[in-house]
């Protein structure tokens, strides 16, 4: 089998484990709360439960990243991280008390880390050319578990009956479910997935960074071949990316992690403001919010591809400054039509409607540009370990975003405001970078 075929069965591996994350999330959303109350555990543990995930995940991404910068090697990360997703799942499906509850969602976010080394593994193996094409595909992919997730949750929810001493029903299926799809991805990776030679882009080196020609130059690095492997150093392969603090401190690097956790505390905040806001200003229930939630999914997927396309025509650069104009947009728009809605039913929907598609629309120009942008403008050799910093900046937000908008829900003004606020900065300074 020659490089080409096993790169192209590997990428759609990688994209069968993201569509697996976006499952996961889509099929216990829906009754984790439920579950909860039947265990007898108090509100503010959904909050707990829905943290726990992204906390493991954001703090074992860089070791999951820094051991691929060491090894060389995903496959074994991958297949190892996938046992805490069975683990996790099967505690989940168990489900004796709050606490195994809580402790199953922890241990499921741990195989969550293992992101980062693919991440750092694509960056090696993808020209810098056609990198933001690929991410966008595999983030789609996300995008797609989350759009299908509900419709397995329409025969879970009909289970009633007994495993053994374990109870399988709506509430629990969803852990046996996933856990029985994570095992058969084990087999999906060891028959399809391999850690082929990294690439080099044409002349050894990267794409030019973000400043400019006036600007103090920075660094820019080249791929890691096999060969040059084989010839380094010892002290160069044993390279400790934790004490190399200065690549993380230069502006456009600052600059892209700011942008990461102000775009996705953004994100997670409006959409914990989404159900609420329909349950007081239209009464939607739950199948109203169901259909909106699949197509806004739609939507995602389709821009993801939009941008897919559009990176082969432009630089990752502009791609991000639409997306960033576009979200300001979004946010203006909101301020002026949602915080205090006048003019009707069918004028707040549609006002309504047009916030949420301008919000979403901007969503896949920011994620796979900055994603792009970030992986060239780090040390290729310690991709893995960079790309856990960048996911644990955005697991952060992730955390952070839905305890910002959970007590602000009737002050949209302030919500809202700061949001936007945070949007202009990061705009502004890229602005200067571009």
């Amino acid at each position: 089998m020659d490089n080409h075929l096993k790169r192209n069965l590997t990428f759609l591996t990688i994209g069968l484990i993201f569509m697996l994350s976006g499952i996961e999330y889509a099929v216990i959303l829906p009754t984790i709360w439920r579950y909860l109350q039947i265990l007898e555990a108090p509100p503010y543990f959904l909050g707990l439960g829905l943290s726990a995930f992204s906390l493991t995940g954001l703090l074992t991404g860089p070791l999951f990243g820094f051991w691929s910068d060491r090894s060389k090697s995903t496959k074994s990360i991958i297949l190892f991280s996938n046992l805490f997703e069975i683990a996790g799942n099967f505690m989940y499906f168990i489900g004796y008390s709050k606490w195994l509850l809580l402790c199953s969602r922890l241990v499921a976010g741990v195989g969550a880390g293992a992101g980062s080394s693919i991440f750092g593994f694509l960056t090696r193996s993808t020209r810098p050319e056609e990198r933001a094409g690929i991410f966008a595909a595999i983030m789609a992919c996300r995008q797609a578990g989350l759009l299908v997730g509900p419709a397995f949750n329409l025969f879970l929810r009909l289970c009633d009956f007994k495993l053994g001493p374990f109870v399988v029903n709506k509430y629990t299926s969803p852990g046996i479910f996933m856990c029985l799809l994570w095992v058969l991805l084990q087999f999906v990776v060891l028959a399809m997935y391999w850690d082929v030679p990294p690439i080099s882009s044409e002349g050894g080196a990267e794409e030019v960074p973000l400043m400019g020609s006036d600007e103090e130059p920075v660094h820019t690095y080249r791929a890691v071949n096999s060969d040059q492997l084989e010839t380094s150093t010892s002290s160069e392969i044993v390279y400790l990316p934790v004490f190399h603090s200065a690549e993380f401190l230069r502006e456009e690097v600052v600059v892209l992690l700011t942008a990461q956790f102000i775009t996705l505390f953004n994100q997670t905040a409006l959409e914990t403001m989404v159900t609420p806001l329909t349950q007081r200003y239209f009464s939607f229930g739950e199948l109203a919010n169901s259909l909106m939630y699949s197509l806004c999914g739609v939507e995602v997927i389709l821009g993801f591809f939009f941008v897919r396309w559009l990176s082969r025509k432009v630089e990752d650069r502009v791609v991000l400054a639409v997306g960033l104009v576009i979200c300001c947009a979004a946010c203006i728009w909101c301020l002026i039509f949602l915080c205090n809605p006048r003019g009707g039913y069918g004028w707040e929907l549609s006002a309504f409607i047009i916030g949420v598609f301008l919000q979403l629309l901007g969503l896949p120009f920011v994620a796979v540009s900055q994603v792009s942008l970030f992986s060239k403008v780090t040390a290729e050799k310690t991709q893995g370990f960079s790309q856990g910093v960048r996911r644990s900046v955005g697991g952060l937000a992730t955390i952070l975003g839905p305890l910002w908008a959970g007590g602000l829900t009737n002050n949209l003004y302030i919500m809202l405001g700061m949001m936007l606020a945070l949007l202009i900065m990061i705009t502004v300074s890229r602005a200067q970078l571009i």
